[in-house]
C-alpha cells in the first residue's frame, strides 16, 4: 500500500537509508490527518506517563516515611570528627532549629535501614530482561499493566508487613522491586511498535519524565502525610500511592492496546501513518533470541556502560544527598526534602525542551540519527558531573550548591534524547530485551553505589570523604559516556529481523 521494501529498514543491505531522518523523503508527515487532536498514541503517552509517575511515587516514599518509621534514639551515635577545617559550621539562622520529630516505633538500626531500602532494588534488576521479553511475546499492555498493578497491591500491604515482622517486610519491598521491574522495558517494546521514529525522542520525553515528576511530587507530599499528627501517619503515604496505582490500572485496561493495528478505535490515517513509519512489523515474535549475536554486539554494550555510569551518578544524588545536605550542610528535614526534588524537577523540564530540539534537528536533517545520541547523551553525562563537581568545589557554600545541583543537573534530560531510544534503533523486534538487559546492569548501582559510598565515608562525615564520593561519581559518568560516544551506532542490527522477513523484497 505505501510501496515500502523491506531492504529500506535493513541497515546492513544496499540501502541508502542509512538515518531516520531519510524516512521523511519516503514518509511525508501529511500522511497523517492532523486534525484529531487526541491521537491513540497521545493517550498512550498521558497514560504512561502517569504509570510511570504512579511507580516511581511508590519506589522514593519509603526513602521519606522511613524517617518517621524508625525510633532513632534506638540508634547509637557515632562520634564525630573534631577536624573543625573539614567541617561546616552550623548557621545560626533558622535553619540551626531542629524540627520537633517523634521517634517510630520500629528499632532499625542503620544495617538494617540500609537492607529496606536496597531490597527494592534486589526485586527490580530480577525482571528487567523477563520483562523485556514477555513484553515482546505477549504484548506491552499486559506486562506494563500488570507491572504497575502489583507494584502497587505490596505499597498498600506494605505498613501491614512492616508491623507484622521484619522478614515479611523486606519480602514485600522485593516483590514490589519485581513488579516494577518489568515496567521500563515493556514500555520500550511498546514504543518500539507505536512510536515514529521522528517522534521518538519526544515521546519518550514525556513517558519516561513521568519518574521525575513522581518523584519530584513523592517527596514533599510523602514528608507532609508522615508528620500528620494521627496514629501512625507514615502508612498514608503508602495506601495514597498504592490505591492511585489501582485506578491507574482500570483506565490502563480499556484505554491501551499493544499496537496500532490491534486498536479497534485508532484512525485509520494515524494507523496507516504509524505502520508506513515505522516500516514492516517483524510478527514472528516467538522466534528464539539470538543472545550470542546480541550480547557481543559492542553498540548495546556502549548503551550498557553509559547508563551505568549515569546511574552510578542518579544514585549517588538520589541516596547520598540528603545525607550530605543534612550533615554536612546542615539543613533541617523539611528544607532537605525540597532541595532534594529540586533537581528532579528541572531535569524533567529541561528533558522536555531538549526532546523537542532533538526531534526537530533530526526532521530538518541537521543531525543524523547517530551523532543526535552522541550529543545528547553527553550533554546528559558531562554537564550534570560537572554540576556535582562543582558541589565537591564550592564546600560550605549552601546558595552554590543549590545552583550547582539544579541548573547543571537539569541537563541530565537530555537522556531521552540519548540513549533511552538507542535499544529500538539497533533492533525493534528485540527492544524490550535489550532494554532490560542495560536497565538491570545500571540499576545494580542502586545497592552498588550506596556500597562503596558507605566504605569511602565510614563514618567519616568530612568535606574531604564527601569530595571523594563526588569526584567518583562524575568520573565514572563522564567515562562511561566517552566508551558510548567511540562505540555507539544508530543502525539496526543484521541479527535484528528474521530470516524470513530479510528475504522479503
Amino acid at each position: 500500500m505505501f510501496a515500502i521494501r523491506n531492504e529500506d529498514f535493513e541497515s546492513d543491505s544496499d540501502s541508502n537509508f542509512e538515518d531516520e531522518d531519510e524516512l521523511t523523503r519516503i514518509i511525508p508527515p501529511e500522511v497523517e490527518d492532523t486534525r484529531e487532536c487526541m491521537k491513540a498514541r497521545h493517550i498512550l503517552g498521558i497514560l504512561g506517563f502517569l504509570g510511570f509517575a504512579n511507580v516511581y511515587a511508590m519506589r522514593v516514599n519509603l526513602s521519606v516515611a522511613i524517617v518517621a518509621m524508625v525510633n532513632n534514639t534506638a540508634i547509637p551515635q557515632p562520634s564525630t570528627n573534631s577536624n573543625i577545617y573539614d567541617h561546616c559550621l552550623v548557621p545560626n539562622a533558622t535553619n540551626s532549629t531542629q524540627p520537633n520529630t517523634s521517634d517510630g516505633e520500629f528499632a532499625w538500626d542503620e544495617a538494617k535501614q540500609g537492607i529496606v531500602l536496597g531490597s527494592f532494588f534486589y526485586g527490580y534488576v530480577l525482571t528487567q530482561v523477563p520483562g523485556g521479553r514477555l513484553a515482546e511475546l505477549f504484548g506491552g499492555k499486559l506486562v506494563y499493566g500488570v507491572g504497575v498493578l502489583v507494584t502497587a497491591v505490596f505499597t498498600l500491604l506494605s505498613p501491614i508487613a512492616a508491623r507484622i515482622n521484619f522478614p515479611l517486610f523486606i519480602l514485600v519491598r522485593v516483590l514490589e522491586g519485581m513488579g516494577e521491574g518489568v515496567t521500563f522495558p515493556s514500555m520500550h517494546a511498546m514504543l518500539a511498535r507505536w512510536i515514529p521514529p521522528l517522534e521518538r525522542s519526544k515521546f519518550a520525553a514525556y513517558v519516561y519524565a513521568g519518574a521525575n515528576f513522581g518523584t519530584v511530587i513523592s517527596l514533599p507530599l510523602s514528608g507532609w502525610l508522615c508528620s500528620l499528627e494521627l496514629d501512625g501517619g507514615w502508612p498514608l503515604c503508602f495506601y495514597l500511592f498504592g490505591f492511585l496505582g489501582i485506578i491507574w490500572f482500570v483506565f490502563w485496561c480499556f484505554l491501551i492496546y499493544d499496537s496500532p493495528s490491534s486498536h479497534p478505535r485508532i484512525n485509520p490515517q494515524e494507523r496507516a501513518f504509524i505502520l508506513a513509519s515505522i516500516g514492516p512489523q517483524d510478527e514472528d515474535d516467538k522466534a528464539s533470541i539470538p543472545w550470542l549475536k546480541m550480547l557481543t554486539c559492542v553498540p548495546l554494550w556502549a548503551i550498557l556502560i553509559t547508563q551505568c555510569g549515569q546511574s552510578w551518578a542518579f544514585y549517588t544524588q538520589l541516596t547520598e544527598l540528603p545525607t550530605y545536605m543534612s550533615q554536612i550542610l546542615h539543613f533541617d528535614i523539611q528544607a532537605n526534602a525540597f532541595l532534594s526534588a529540586i533537581p528532579y524537577l528541572t531535569s524533567w523540564w529541561c528533558g522536555i525542551l531538549i526532546s523537542f530540539v532533538a526531534d526537530w534537528l533530526l526532521s530538518r536533517g541537521y543531525l543524523s540519527l547517530s551523532t543526535s545520541y552522541k550529543v545528547f547523551n553527553s550533554l546528559a553525562s558531562i554537564v550534570p558531573s560537572l554540576g556535582i563537581l562543582g558541589v565537591a568545589y564550592v564546600g560550605c557554600d549552601r546558595v552554590a550548591v543549590q545552583l550547582l545541583l539544579a541548573i547543571p543537573g537539569a541537563l541530565a534530560g537530555a537522556v531521552y534524547a540519548g540513549n533511552q531510544m538507542n535499544h529500538i534503533a539497533l533492533s525493534p523486534k528485540y527492544a524490550g530485551t535489550m532494554y532490560g538487559i542495560t536497565n538491570a546492569a545500571s540499576n545494580m548501582c542502586g545497592f552498588l553505589a550506596p556500597y562503596v559510598i558507605g566504605v569511602i565515608i565510614e563514618g567519616r562525615e568530612t568535606l574531604g570523604q564527601w569530595r571523594l564520593v563526588f569526584y567518583l561519581a562524575a568520573g565514572i559518568n563522564i567515562g562511561a559516556n566517552l566508551f558510548y560516544i567511540a562505540f555507539a551506532s544508530a543502525r539496526e542490527q543484521p541479527w535484528s529481523r528474521s530470516q524470513r522477513l530479510s528475504t522479503i523484497n
